[in-house]
């Protein structure tokens, strides 16, 4: 009897923290359609909902496999999720186990699709979202959470990544970078070497997007304990989202004190990207302390202001900030790890370099391809139009239209 609570309560952590964390996909949605023009809109719809389709499918035929299979020592083996069972036997349901991990993968490739927006056609996008969510995301999974090279005696033993502040966030932002490399900045952007702000749509959107996301990620961080059969467990998971929480409000003070330091203004934009900062610093380890917790978002609500900045002036146009939140400050939160004693320093930049180094140049090579074959950037007529009407054949807005 003992082991059917367990069974149940561990399998119901992975369902209700997959919910969750698939509600995060309208918080993308939200939070990309705000940020960006209404001409926009529609393709950043079509672009989170297409995403996630894709997302989920490609990790079923060959993602989970080859993030979870132990046919090989850095390569899983298999299709159609063959790990994927309803066997009770185990500790909980692995069908609910690929419920919760798919919302992961799915995860990452939403941080790509606000990073490229507003110029980026929405075919060679979608392409690389099939190559990344059967290949490119489980391949490094593998060597992670996957366990082939963090065993013992492996090149990453020790590496710590919890709940993914490099392994979802800031490989969807290496991935993001190689792209935004190729794409360039969107016309009008930089003009003369000055910077020309192109404000997005729709503040009040961006906000419930944040919000959507901000709750999400109590299923993102406290299902990532993969447990709750035991007291020990449910205390974890508790503490675990008090720090999910406390970390995104100190995130929010600390983009706060900056932009108010820096411009004199309170720059609501970089509120959002604070509280977002806070959460992805504490992925990587939201089970240590509060003390913790509250630390790692304030620096991480600081760096994510001042990324941004410097993006900007070397001229890397990112509309949303994702590759400030996802990319930056997951790396801050995965080598602040190395700061307790869950692992050191030099271990967490191992693992930061050689999944960022695999994921960057494998998205450029992809990229790379999609571009010399079929073209990732929209010519600049479309440009001017907006991709709603010439991507989709459908604006956001058409009762608002321009007479």
């Amino acid at each position: 009897m003992n082991h059917d609570i367990t069974y149940i309560l561990n399998t119901f952590l992975f369902i209700f923290s997959g919910v969750l964390v698939m509600w995060m996909a309208a918080g993308f949605a939200m939070l990309e359609a705000g940020l960006t023009r209404t001409k926009n809109n529609t393709t950043i719809l079509l672009k989170n909902i297409s995403l996630f389709s894709i997302s989920c499918l490609m990790f079923y035929i060959f993602g989970y496999d080859l993030m979870y299979g132990t046919n090989n020592s850095l390569l899983g083996s298999g299709f159609f999720a063959s790990n994927v069972t309803l066997d009770t036997s185990g500790s909980y349901s692995g069908m609910s186990d690929f419920f919760f991990q798919v919302m992961f993968v799915a995860t990452t490739a939403s941080v790509i699709s606000g990073a490229v927006a507003e110029r980026i056609k929405i075919l060679p996008f979608l392409l690389f979202v099939i190559i990344l969510s059967g290949f490119i995301y489980p391949i490094q999974g593998h060597w992670t959470w996957g366990g082939s090279l963090t065993n013992e005696g492996g090149l990453l033993e020790g590496f710590s990544d919890f709940a993914g502040s490099t392994i979802v966030h800031s490989v969807g932002g290496w991935a993001a970078l190689a792209g935004v490399l190729l794409l360039g900045p969107r016309t009008g952007k930089y003009i003369n070497g000055k910077i020309k702000p192109i404000t997005g749509s729709s503040l009040p959107l961006a906000i419930l997007g944040l919000f959507i996301l901000w709750m999400g990620w109590f299923g993102f961080n406290g299902g990532s304990q993969l447990a709750m059969g035991t007291k020990d467990d449910i205390n974890i998971i508790s503490l675990i989202l008090v720090n999910t929480n406390l970390a995104a409000c100190s995130g929010v003070i600390g983009a706060l004190l900056t932009t108010y330091l820096l411009f004199k203004k309170i720059d609501l934009t970089m509120i959002i990207n604070g509280a977002l900062a806070g959460l992805v610093s504490v992925t990587a380890a939201p089970d240590i302390s509060i003390p913790y917790s509250i630390g790692v978002g304030f620096i991480g609500g600081i760096i994510v202001v001042l990324s941004v900045i410097i993006f900007d002036k070397i001229k890397i146009d990112d509309p949303v900030g994702a590759l400030s939140v996802h990319l930056v400050v997951g790396i801050w939160g995965t080598i602040a790890v190395g700061l307790t004693n869950k692992s050191d320093i030099l271990t967490q930049l191992k693992g930061v370099v050689l999944i960022g180094s695999f994921t960057f140049f494998t998205s450029l090579c992809v990229w790379f391809i999609f571009k010399i074959i079929i073209g990732i950037r929209v010519d600049n007529y479309k440009e001017e139009i907006g991709s709603d009407i010439t991507e989709c054949g459908l604006e956001a807005y058409p009762e608002f239209k321009k007479l």
